[in-house]
């Protein structure tokens, strides 16, 4: 069997020269593709807005985490002067704050990015939309 031979098989060339189409699975009319008329893939802002707004929560909480750490930190250090655990208590209390305001930051920065996510995907849905109506037999 040809090179040529092995490929026509593979594509489903037969002798007679005629072509089977190859199709994707998730394109079956029954399984979605748009075959059937029905929309079967939606993006939306909703998701992305609402994991900005979790973000922008956990900002707020590991902010305030931060904050009340600090203060309890002082407290502490003002209790245990001259013991030898404050030593170790610093330095846990220094791991922390790192610790800390690195998921302070990162849910900032997440926070934006979720955002515009959302703001992208809300704003090319509806110029999708508006490209599919303006053709001719296209969704409705």
């Amino acid at each position: 069997m040809a090179l040529n031979e092995k490929w026509g098989a593979l594509f489903g060339d037969d002798s007679s020269g005629s072509r089977t189409a190859t199709r994707l699975a998730s394109a079956d009319a029954h399984g979605g593709g748009g075959d059937s008329g029905a929309p079967d893939l939606k993006a939306s802002g909703g998701p992305w807005t609402t994991a900005s707004g979790v973000a922008n929560a956990l900002h707020t909480s590991s902010a305030s985490a931060l904050t009340e750490l600090e203060t309890a930190a002082k407290v502490e250090a003002k209790s245990t002067a001259g013991l030898d655990c404050t030593t170790a208590m610093g330095e846990v209390l220094g791991s922390w704050k790192v610790r800390l305001t690195a998921v302070r930051d990162e849910c900032q920065r997440l926070e934006g990015s979720l955002k515009s996510a959302g703001k992208e995907f809300g704003e090319r849905e509806v110029v999708t939309r508006k490209k599919f109506e303006g053709r001719a037999g296209g969704p409705k």
